[in-house]
């Protein structure tokens, strides 16, 4: 059964922005969040899914491609999709 899903302010902002750029494969991103949706969480090795500490210590990431990541929250049967980005816009490096 496929898991409730929302998304974060900063999220829908992080979407906006990356579509407008054109250099994100928004494609993938949308391949990573269905197969999150549908349950397969964590994701298989090629997406280096992974959980994050520190403050981001209740979350994941998983690598859309190259410095392309997506962070996301699981509750029970909902996935909250938190951010997306590199890791200097995510992380503030």
């Amino acid at each position: 059964m496929p898991r409730a899903s929302d998304y974060t302010k900063s999220f829908l902002k992080d979407w906006e922005r990356l579509s407008r750029s054109g250099r994100y494969d928004m494609h993938r991103l949308k391949e990573a969040m269905m197969l999150l949706i549908d349950g397969d969480a964590p994701l298989g090795a090629e997406w280096l899914d992974h959980p994050l500490k520190g403050e981001w210590i209740d979350h994941r990431e998983c690598h859309i491609g190259g410095d392309f990541l997506l962070i996301y929250q699981l509750d029970g049967n909902t996935i909250n999709f938190v951010r997306t980005g590199t890791h200097a816009e995510l992380f503030n490096q």
